[in-house]
């Protein structure tokens, strides 16, 4: 167990980040079996409560840099890839989750390899990019003004233009 040192001098266990751990082990698994575990993992979310929902955003968010880039790439597309299968109220309601998490918090998409993430989402194929372009402008676009200022505040300009917004 992992113990902090609160200001008043007592101990507070930390929680294991769970959603974390998991992401590290897919991010290392070959595409074979990377593939059916993360789609059935994202099926997962959609069943889970909000709070659940929330707390898993804010552990990929946190878990997502600290994996090596090579592996974060292969699990990040294969995350893409997905997305593109599944219907598109899914489709919105996981990328609304990190879009809401990042409009309030900017920072946490800071410490993203942010070029990188833009090249692998410019691996996929037309068609895909699209798809995910199309859902994510939607949500941007309807984001409350400083929601959406904040946020494309951390997005870099060569990504705005890829992506469509």
């Amino acid at each position: 167990m992992i113990y902090y040192q609160t200001t008043n001098g007592s101990r507070t266990m930390a929680e294991p980040n769970y959603a974390g751990n998991i992401i590290v082990i897919l991010a290392n698994l070959p595409d074979f079996l990377r593939t059916p575990i993360l789609k059935k993992r994202m099926m997962e979310f959609f069943e889970m409560p909000d709070l659940e929902r929330k707390q898993l955003i804010n552990n990929a968010l946190e878990a997502g840099p600290t994996i090596p880039f090579p592996n974060f790439a292969k699990l990040f597309k294969t995350w893409l890839e997905i997305l593109t299968t599944l219907p598109e109220d899914q489709r919105s309601g996981l990328f609304s989750a990190y879009v809401d998490e990042i409009s309030e918090h900017p920072q946490k998409l800071i410490t993203f390899n942010l070029d990188g993430i833009l090249e692998i989402f410019l691996l996929l194929d037309n068609e895909k990019q699209n798809i995910i372009s199309q859902s994510v402008k939607k949500i941007i676009d309807n984001l409350e003004d400083e929601r959406k200022r904040r946020l494309l505040l951390v997005i870099p300009d060569n990504a705005q233009a890829h992506l469509k917004f």
